[in-house]
């Protein structure tokens, strides 16, 4: 399987280790808070009244007391924790099940692989279009090709570009128009392009994903679909 950056590799792993090891620092700060009462709890003794001495289920009481907080002190650090590996485990499972799919990513740079063949994307439209237009352009700014996917309700629209058997290899700028019911003229439109999805990098606790394509890493943000 492909690596993925915190995921394929022992960097997730070692990610959700730290945050167990975290255990420790809670551990430490119960320690703390027992010191801190057993000292109140022997100043009490210390400065008593001999004629008047506590009685011993005050001590009992507050030892119980003691005790109680204590114990709900490591639940709530042991939920915190669960919580925190859970949610990190699960991103790593879902991130690693993004690899080698498709992501469609807000842009207008195409790749196509190789002379003559295909290249996939999305036109995304807020309105009906009594057409909408693909113009392919080269690195140069030559327009090479343009394809019509015709009249198209508000959403989002697949469409697949073949190039010709003499366009090479190589990156090429899409624009898409949309052609307004009313007069006919033409508007451009959001693009997503795809692109394979080689790796995922994760966020803290799997928040701020992003997912590597050959233009490079892409916030889960600007991408519209997977598949």
């Amino acid at each position: 399987m492909s690596n993925v950056n915190g995921v394929g590799s022992n960097n997730i792993y070692d990610q959700i280790n730290q945050k167990n090891q975290s255990q420790s620092t809670a551990t430490d700060s119960v320690s703390e808070d027992r010191q801190m009462f057993m000292k109140l709890l022997i100043a009490q003794l210390q400065n008593q009244d001999p004629t008047s001495p506590a009685e011993t289920s005050d001590f009992m009481q507050q030892i119980s007391t003691l005790s109680n907080v204590e114990s709900i002190q490591n639940l709530s650090k042991t939920m915190e924790t669960m919580s925190s590996t859970l949610i990190s485990s699960q991103a790593a499972l879902q991130a690693s099940s993004m690899v080698g799919q498709r992501a469609f990513v807000n842009t207008d740079i195409a790749q196509l692989p190789q002379q003559g063949g295909l290249v996939d994307g999305l036109v995304s439209t807020d309105v009906s279009s009594s057409d909408i237009r693909i113009s392919i352009y080269d690195g140069s700014g030559k327009r090479v090709d343009r394809v019509s996917m015709g009249a198209q309700p508000p959403g989002d629209h697949n469409f697949v570009w073949q190039a010709g058997e003499n366009v090479p290899a190589g990156n090429y700028r899409i624009v898409a128009e949309a052609a307004s019911s009313a007069d006919g003229e033409y508007e451009e439109v959001a693009t997503y392009m795809g692109f394979n999805i080689n790796s995922v990098t994760l966020g803290q606790n799997g928040i701020g994903m992003k997912v590597n394509t050959a233009i490079g890493a892409i916030d889960m943000n600007e991408v519209k679909q997977l598949g």
